[in-house]
């Protein structure tokens, strides 16, 4: 009778620690824009929901009067945590030279690394609802120089400031000039960086791998965003960029680390979405 409990205490352990073994882990990371609904109604059961579908890591998106997702930056963290999922990069849209202090302490309270500017702030931003296009007032020479401010401020505290794109930037401005061959060309990689954002890249007709290689380095988070044969977003894999092209030259590119986003998801709902691109995301090869 021992002999043979022994043996079944042995098959136990022989299972017990090969699990781990067969699990597959978590990978990639998720733009919480992307389920920015879900997150107002219930943020911390979203969270799981994300932690649920495979992602590792996140990217914040909602800041408001000093909390994420209406939890203080400490809570943030701590739930982030308690989910398995890590802080990358956070939006700041809202982000001043007046406030820019305030808000990149809780940042860094909240654990993450990234402080990105998703569009030129300060009242720069621009949006034309009639022929649904972006742009921005004043010029991009004031917008580095805002840029470099944040971004000193930003080094000193221990983040790292991006700048994250979408279409116009790509294209050539009123003046001539190329807003984010400017801005690369202009400030200075030790307080500032870019987040490409690959869908708005290719829809301005621009090439990620030719930015990578005359810029080496300076890409250092992408949002990973597909678009279909009409133009619009679409679930990661589905649509017609071709990711594994651009995924080769993450080395070039300075690539840490990469979203899954997207903005509007048509008939399907955001949760189930984040599932069809994680999917996209490993048969592409990214891990």
């Amino acid at each position: 009778m021992v002999h043979k409990n022994r043996i079944i205490l042995l098959i136990i352990a022989i299972v017990l620690s090969a699990a781990p073994c067969d699990a597959q882990e978590n990978f990639g990371g998720l733009a919480l824009y992307t389920v920015r609904d879900n997150m107002g109604k219930d943020a911390k059961a979203t969270l799981q929901e994300v932690a649920d579908a495979g992602y590792a890591y996140i990217e914040a998106a909602g800041y408001d009067q000093g909390k994420f997702y209406g939890m203080e930056p400490q809570e943030f963290k701590t739930h982030l945590a308690d989910v398995g999922l890590t802080p990358v990069s956070t939006h700041m849209g809202g982000v001043t030279v007046e406030n820019a202090d305030q808000q990149i302490a809780d940042a860094k309270a909240a654990g993450f690394t990234y402080f990105t500017i998703p569009v030129p702030p300060m009242g720069m931003f621009t949006f034309d609802r009639e022929s649904m296009t972006m742009g921005m007032n004043g010029s991009v020479e004031d917008l580095a120089t805002i840029l470099t401010t944040l971004g000193k401020k930003c080094e000193a505290a221990g983040l790292k400031l991006l700048y994250h794109n979408h279409d116009f930037e790509y294209k050539d401005n009123e003046d001539g000039v190329i807003p984010i061959d400017y801005l690369l060309e202009n400030t200075d990689p030790n307080y500032v960086n870019f987040q490409m954002d690959l869908y708005w890249v290719t829809r301005a007709g621009a090439d990620p791998v030719a930015y990578f290689e005359k810029h080496p380095g300076r890409f250092k988070l992408w949002h990973v965003k597909d678009m279909d044969e009409e133009g619009k977003f679409a679930p990661v894999g589905e649509g017609t960029i071709d990711f594994k092209r651009i995924l080769n030259e993450k080395e070039a590119s300075g690539m840490v680390k990469y979203f899954v986003e997207q903005d509007m998801t048509w008939d399907k709902k955001p949760l189930e979405v984040i599932k069809i691109s994680h999917k996209g995301l490993k048969n592409i090869g990214f891990q």
